[in-house]
């Protein structure tokens, strides 16, 4: 399909005066080509008649592990070190080839279907070959890397990693997945987080950062035994010691930063790192509330992410936004965090923090066509009369008011029907996996 043209939609933009307009959508292979009332139908592959609907961009999870997904429901009420000692690193342990691709396909599948359409993935030590090949039969848009662990306290056997294994591995599969397909699947560096990390692989992942020029995205000061574990080990704390090796910079996505000081948001913000709140999870675990509004505030950037399905159990951003902005409201008062703002994160904002920004995020000519198209016809997003379109979304809409999905152009969704996910397939070979797994683990 060479053209695609979505007529009589009221388009949300996100372009830089944030414009709700009426009309038509013109997209040529994957590029948006025009925008206007009445564009002629004429030639077009195919039509998609959006009458009463919402377009919006796809949204952008900055945090994400596929590899967990079939963990969900495994990992309940823990905190951090005990869910990753306890739950997560065995599960991880385990997994084998099939095992990933599914993981991998399961979350995709749940991702595609509620309207995102580009992650920031962590997968696994092992088998991350499988989750690529999983992104790229899906069709979403993806920046992937295996996660790197060379060091560690009650990490089993076969998660330790050595060192020059560990980057040599990463290497590989960035020089065969990085700029597949047209750019759609990008590599990053995934060093876990400093707990688990020497200080040799972290000083060679910022060579290889800056050599390849690619992301790096790891966890940082998400929960305050983790920061305490660093500054035991290094004397400073996570930013710091990240910014002592020079990989604070605008290649550096931080999950979480959920316990900051302000020598570390001075850093954030004046060395461009980018930081993906996850308020689903960071609740879930006990973490914390992360102080997003004084970062934004600050001009940092900052986006959103669902993190892992065992700590969210769910991959919903429209979740995480409306978590994001109510969190903040008994601490900031009422005003903090208003839905624009969310929004905002949620396309434009984890654009940016991918590099993205000039390419997708917003609705605009010569911009890629990631895409969502919402039925907001129901009862619980009504009255639609004067009432900002931004603020139904936000704080009334669910996932199950996205009708079709669209990724560079293509449709992934179409009216609820998977096209590149055979759901059920994938929900089968779940359970099959998850079955495996815990067969080879002591979790019950």
């Amino acid at each position: 399909m060479k053209s695609l043209l979505i007529k009589n939609a009221q388009i949300v933009t996100m372009n830089g005066t944030e414009d709700i307009i009426q009309g038509d959508i013109y997209i040529e292979n994957n590029i948006i080509k025009n925008i206007g009332l009445n564009l002629p139908t004429d030639g077009v592959d195919k039509i998609v008649d959006a009458t009463n609907r919402t377009v919006i961009p796809g949204f952008v999870q900055t945090h994400i592990h596929l590899c967990q997904t079939l963990f969900r429901g495994k990992g309940d009420d823990l905190e951090l070190m005990d869910w990753l000692r306890k739950r997560i690193w065995p599960l991880e342990a385990a997994h084998d080839e099939e095992s990933i691709y599914y993981s991998a396909m399961l979350g995709i599948g749940e991702l595609l279907e509620s309207g995102t359409t580009t992650i920031v993935d962590m997968e696994t030590v092992h088998h991350t070959e499988f989750a690529f090949r999983a992104i790229a039969e899906s069709g979403i848009r993806a920046v992937s890397g295996k996660v790197m662990m060379d060091k560690g306290n009650e990490v089993p056997l076969a998660l330790q990693e050595k060192t020059g294994e560990s980057i040599q591995k990463s290497v590989d599969l960035l020089e065969k997945w990085d700029g597949f397909d047209d750019r759609r699947i990008q590599y990053a560096f995934s060093p876990r987080f400093v707990v688990s990390c020497t200080e040799e692989l972290l000083k060679e992942v910022k060579v290889l950062s800056d050599y390849y020029d690619v992301k790096v995205h790891t966890h940082a000061s998400e929960n305050k035994g983790e920061i305490q574990i660093v500054q035991e080990e290094t004397g400073m704390r996570n930013i710091v010691y990240l910014d002592h090796l020079g990989l604070a910079n605008d290649r550096l996505i931080l999950a979480h930063c959920v316990w900051l000081d302000e020598e570390e948001k001075r850093i954030i913000q004046e060395k461009g790192v980018h930081v993906s709140h996850c308020p689903g999870s960071n609740l879930k675990l006990a973490s914390g509330i992360a102080d997003t509004h004084h970062l934004l505030c600050n001009h940092a950037s900052v986006s959103l992410g669902a993190d892992g399905a065992p700590c969210n159990n769910n991959l919903d951003m429209f979740n995480e936004m409306r978590l994001a902005a109510l969190i903040q409201k008994p601490i900031h008062g009422p005003t903090a965090m208003d839905a624009r703002t969310v929004f905002r994160m949620a396309t434009i904002g984890g654009a940016r923090a991918v590099g993205l920004e000039s390419e997708i995020g917003s609705i605009e000519v010569g911009k890629r066509a990631d895409l969502a198209i919402l039925n907001l016809n129901n009862f619980h997003t009504f009255p639609s009369y004067d009432v900002d379109p931004i603020s139904r979304i936000v704080y009334s809409a669910t996932r199950a008011d996205v009708e079709t999905t669209i990724v560079d152009g293509h449709i992934v969704m179409e009216n609820k029907i998977m096209k590149t996910v055979d759901k059920t397939v994938v929900l089968r070979e779940a359970d099959n996996s998850i079955k495996r797994l815990l067969k080879n683990t002591n979790i019950g």
